[in-house]
């Protein structure tokens, strides 16, 4: 007997009418741990539910999703009520779920829960200690994949932004249990050779098994002795690792990262023109603030000028001799008062003056004046008359 050669569609229609009519596939209650979870913009939510050993894909339509009471993470633990079934388009089987309740934390989640609560109190997220990002980045530092979307963002990004800016990669491993080593050489690498003003370390997104080297103890302290500022770019904006939380700064995306980093030339453009301005209007205030100063100075000097000192000594020296002579003509001319006033009490009682009265005055030879007879004797005497001096010898017989 001839077996009917079917079409693919026809498969994969068949597989999912078995998974429809089986009653336990159509009535599953399934414990796991969220992984991968994305909230679509329709409304609806997909996810992964998985275990220790083994996974599978979940969808979640949005007149479900309205009734849970809870926010849905990565990493945790809940029960599903749901159904299997074969998607016919691309045949793959997954699990429709119509509830959701909490069982618990999984493990990686508790470990990520620890080690943030540990860190934390130990300051290593504390934002005194965060560094600013240089508002002038010349030299970018990239730690991630060379091959990842992540990379090729970052570079787009920064070329469209400024394209003088220099990108330096140091390729990491972002996945898988070694990978945490290559992230702390990286960080290591940019202290030693502080060839760049700024780091980005991160990658894209996905489960938070994926992005588990992000969450490494070891990585984050050593972001946290970084000298440079470290900008973490890890996921997509719904993730979180303990790389966010020490880094300098946290990014949504590695795109966002390099918009963070970056300036445009625009905006630089626009900076240096209002530097420009600034430094302008600073230099002409100062200008004149020194010319109203230069000219103080020099109303101070006109003021004080020797030149004026000198006039007005001038000045000073006309009034004091004014005042001088005043003096001496008003002195001389009391003294000369003085002087008329004894002259004329002099004249009045001046021996001579009595000659031209009549009177005249006999000396005798040695000087002495003969004031009575008793005095003459035998010899010459001086007659003074008014109008002169005569000598006459006396003989007291005649």
């Amino acid at each position: 007997m001839k077996m009917k050669v079917l079409k693919v569609t026809e498969v994969n229609s068949y597989i999912k009418r078995i998974f429809d009519n089986d009653f336990i596939l159509s009535n599953l209650s399934v414990e796991g741990e969220i992984s991968n979870l994305k909230y679509h913009s329709s409304g609806h939510i997909y996810f992964s539910l998985k275990d220790e050993n083994s996974k599978i894909n979940c969808v979640m339509f949005k007149s479900d999703a309205i009734n849970v009471d809870f926010k849905l993470a990565d990493g945790i633990k809940i029960i599903v009520k749901c159904r299997l079934s074969n998607y016919v388009k691309d045949g793959s089987y997954q699990l429709y779920i119509k509830e959701i309740s909490e069982s618990g934390l999984g493990s990686l989640h508790i470990q990520f829960e620890n080690l943030k609560k540990k860190l934390n109190e130990e300051g290593l997220f504390s934002e005194d200690h965060k560094k600013e990002i240089p508002k002038f980045i010349r030299a970018l530092g990239v730690i991630t994949s060379p091959t990842g979307a992540a990379i090729k963002d970052i570079i787009n990004v920064t070329k469209r932004r400024n394209d003088n800016v220099d990108i330096i990669i140091y390729p990491a491993l972002v996945q898988g249990a070694e990978a945490y080593k290559t992230l702390i050489s990286g960080i290591q690498y940019f202290n030693k050779t502080k060839n760049v003003d700024a780091v980005i370390i991160g990658r894209g997104g996905g489960s938070l098994e994926e992005l588990w080297a992000f969450n490494d103890e070891s990585l984050a302290r050593e972001i946290y002795k970084s000298k440079i500022p470290v900008i973490s770019a890890v996921g997509h904006e719904v993730d979180f690792t303990i790389c966010d939380f020490v880094a300098d700064i946290r990014a949504a995306t590695p795109s966002s990262a390099a918009e963070i980093a970056i300036v445009t030339k625009e905006s630089l453009r626009e900076e240096l023109f209002n530097i420009k301005s600034m430094l302008n209007k600073s230099i002409n205030k100062k200008l004149d603030e020194e010319k109203n100063n230069l000219n103080n100075i020099k109303r101070f000097l006109h003021i004080n000028s020797p030149q004026n000192i000198i006039i007005n000594s001038y000045n000073t020296i006309d009034g004091l001799k004014w005042r001088l002579n005043k003096t001496l003509k008003t002195k001389i001319d009391i003294e000369k008062e003085i002087i008329f006033r004894y002259n004329k009490l002099l004249q009045a009682n001046n021996p001579i003056s009595i000659l031209d009265k009549g009177f005249s005055v006999i000396k005798d030879s040695k000087g002495n004046t003969i004031k009575s007879k008793e005095d003459l004797k035998d010899g010459v005497y001086e007659i003074i008359l008014k109008d002169g001096i005569e000598k006459r010898k006396i003989n007291t017989l005649d």
